[in-house]
């Protein structure tokens, strides 16, 4: 996976654009959070992504303020996923939203963009934000 990253990073950088940030398991984990693969991968026409909080992020009462988003190959943005079991109900979309408790948690995307059109196959990136810090993960959409 890292020499595509690097590959990828290497093109991106050859047309002008920045390559996404991508972490790994330890350096996501320092972060107070781990997003985790999503599933099914390669999907189509729906996944769910896990991430965890971890309870470093909640002492003194603190709350994590999550977004996910997802992103073409061009870095363009094309949707946000919904919040599965949130307490704000399930299809909130998963744009600072407040949690305010550690553990496992969920999101769903269905495939579709911001524009309600069923993406084409192809690479995909999910970018999970935490209080400011940044994961990115690949997936795969296949018909």
């Amino acid at each position: 996976m890292r020499r595509i990253v690097c590959v990828l990073s290497l093109l991106l950088a050859l047309s002008g654009l920045s390559a996404p940030a991508v972490y790994g398991q330890e350096r996501q984990q320092e972060s107070g959070f781990t997003l985790g693969q999503n599933y099914p991968n390669p999907f189509n026409p729906a996944t769910r992504i896990p991430f965890e909080l971890s309870e470093d992020l909640f002492v003194e009462g603190k709350t994590a303020v999550v977004s996910l988003r997802i992103y073409n190959m061009l870095q363009q943005f094309v949707a946000a996923p919904t919040a599965l079991n949130h307490p704000s109900g399930d299809g909130t979309p998963l744009i600072n939203l407040e949690y305010l408790q550690p553990g496992r948690h969920e999101a769903y995307w269905d495939g579709h963009d911001i524009s309600g059109r069923q993406v084409a196959s192809g690479i995909y990136f999910v970018q999970l934000t935490v209080n400011g810090k940044i994961a990115v993960m690949k997936m795969w959409v296949a018909k």
